[in-house]
């Protein structure tokens, strides 16, 4: 009894220090985060001030358990449609400030006689800015509505997707050892294959899931239930070989696109407060005085990079990006800090034993110090902004007025805009009839080849079955990957009409995906015919050529989209509708 109660009076001192330094903290008007940070490092091991924690390890198993909280929650106010819709300029800014930021991690890790792949992901944590901090800092002045909110905000969920991908190559360069770079290659090939599959299906089955046992759903289900997704993907990533936090992240995102997500986030942010609490407690525990006293050299040079050079390679970027000056100062000072994934990375990095140990107390004693004059680089912005604009010259103000003002004009369609408006959903559907393959033969087919049935038929016979079983499973798919939305026929014949040339790049970009469906019906018959490759190529072009001919016949197979968009739109469709209700 004795021993289990080890565990209750570590969470009660954990919880007893937070509660206390929180209440501190809120009277400084500082972020709660550093807070749980600083309670963790007086009742940690390296600090005997206080009482301290009796058994870490316990403990570690409950930040695990915090990280997927705060991953479950972050994916719940996470919106990939919100991300497909903000054009360009975020993303652009995002890609150069991560790129340029690892660049300076890869630079400085090399100073310092580190191998590449921790140099890399030295640059990553650089890289990674904190929403929490951010968010608060922009409540706390009253910044929520100025122009440079909004891009700021899509960067800060950017550079968190990437995160997520970090932690997925963590896991690989340690099951290689070293991160050859095809196997980095072949780990983001497949963590995107799952995130699409994941996400279509999740989209398909869990809305339809809620709607229709809505009236038997309340608060404590759902509350269950959510809970329960939750775990039940972290099971299913770590199967496939990623993280808990992938899965936490996934499933939340899923969840954020729902019409109950509102609910969730509700039933789920006490939870959530508390996992994340332990974890940030568990983080400050983390810290050792004489690892900071041996390193301070590279504390202080971290704080420097974060808050110099960061702040105007971020700055730079939203300027390439299109922002104003203005906009790219306030842009590039407010991501200047070091964030809370920063501390997720390093833990797992140390964890699978591909970063060093003392990575990640210096990144926290970094990451404290930046958060702490966030506020006050955010104010700086202006005066600097109002300073260069006093001795930029008139000439080369206006050219980049000129330029800024370039990236709000929309350009004539051309036929990139054909391949960018079809390609996520070539993408979706080839990723599920990949997958229907590697269900039905992988599994589906194997067992029933144990059921003994083909002993019954003869061989042909079987195998036609087979193969016509599996070309009307995956047809629905097929047709989806080669199907033109009335949207789509318009573009195709307004791009043809502004100019005739454009139309080879529609016949190419469509015969492609006439192509990728080819290959998933040549798959199938070359698995059970042993014809010439030449009489089953000829097979698949006359399955082929029908699906082309058969447009009408073949469009009540769009169930499964309609359902999908439907699903995917009802959260939308449900805002739009109480809108149009509350005006009337």
């Amino acid at each position: 009894m004795a021993e289990n109660l080890k565990l209750v009076s570590d969470l009660a001192l954990i919880l007893i220090s937070a509660g206390v330094m929180t209440i501190i903290f809120k009277l400084l008007k500082q972020p709660l985060v550093l807070g749980y940070i600083v309670a963790g490092f007086l009742v940690g091991p390296h600090l005997n001030i206080f009482p301290t924690v009796a058994d870490i390890a316990n403990i570690e198993v409950w930040s695990e358990i915090g990280i997927i909280f705060l991953l479950f929650g972050l994916g719940l106010e996470f919106s990939f449609k919100k991300l497909f819709t903000v054009g360009s300029k975020a993303f652009v800014t995002a890609f150069l400030e991560i790129v340029a930021m690892i660049a300076v991690g890869v630079l400085l890790g090399f100073i310092m006689g580190w191998t590449t792949m921790e140099s890399i992901f030295l640059g990553g944590m650089l890289a990674m800015s904190s929403t929490t901090i951010i968010i608060k800092a922009f409540e706390d002045m009253n910044y929520k509505d100025e122009p440079f909110v909004d891009l700021t905000m899509v960067v800060l969920i950017i550079q968190d997707v990437v995160a997520v991908v970090m932690m997925v190559l963590l896991s690989t360069a340690a099951a290689s050892k070293q991160g050859a770079g095809m196997e980095m290659l072949m780990s983001i090939i497949k963590l995107v294959f799952f995130l699409i599959l994941w996400f279509v299906v999740g989209i398909y089955v869990i809305p339809t899931f809620f709607k229709k046992a809505k009236k038997y759903i309340n608060d404590e289900t759902l509350l269950i239930i959510s809970i329960g997704l939750c775990f039940g993907m972290v099971i299913i990533a770590n199967n496939v070989g990623f993280s808990s936090a992938l899965g936490a992240f996934v499933i939340g995102s899923i969840l954020s696109e729902t019409i109950e997500s509102e609910r969730i986030i509700r039933l789920t942010k006490s939870i959530k407060d508390l996992f994340g609490a332990i974890f940030f407690v568990s983080v400050g525990m983390m810290i050792d005085p004489q690892v900071l006293g041996e390193y301070w050299k590279l504390v202080l040079s971290l704080v420097i990079i974060t808050l110099v050079i960061k702040a105007l390679v971020s700055s730079a970027a939203a300027l390439v990006a299109g922002a104003s000056l203005e906009d790219s100062l306030k842009t590039g000072f407010t991501l200047s800090q070091i964030g809370e994934f920063a501390f997720i990375i390093a833990s797992v990095g140390v964890s699978l034993g591909v970063m060093p140990k003392h990575i990640y107390p210096v990144i926290i004693a970094a990451s404290v110090i930046t958060t702490f004059t966030t506020p006050y680089w955010i104010k700086a912005a202006s005066p600097i902004y109002l300073w260069l604009n006093r001795k930029i010259p008139a000439q080369a103000k206006a050219r980049m007025d000129e330029y800024s003002l370039m990236g709000k004009k929309s350009g004539d369609k051309n036929w990139k805009s054909i391949i960018v408006s079809t390609l996520p959903r070539v993408l979706v559907f080839f990723v599920l009839s990949f997958a229907i393959l590697v269900l039905l033969f992988d599994h589906l087919w194997p067992f029933v080849k144990q059921l003994e049935i083909g002993q019954l038929l003869p061989k042909w016979v079987y195998n036609t079955i087979l193969a016509s079983i599996s070309l009307l499973i995956i047809l629905p798919f097929l047709y989806g990957l080669v199907h033109n939305t009335p949207k789509t026929r318009q573009m195709y014949i307004d791009l043809i009409q502004e100019n005739r040339a454009n139309m080879i790049a529609v016949v190419v970009w469509t015969l492609f995906r006439f192509l990728l469906a080819g290959f998933f019906v040549f798959s199938i018959l070359v698995s059970f015919f042993k014809y010439t490759k030449w009489v089953i190529i000829l097979i698949t072009l006359a399955i082929i050529i029908f699906m082309m001919f058969s447009g009408r016949t073949l469009r009540h197979l769009n169930f499964l989209e309609n359902k999908f968009m439907e699903n995917l739109n009802a959260k939308s469709d449900a805002k739009d509708e109480k809108e149009s209700v509350s005006k009337k």
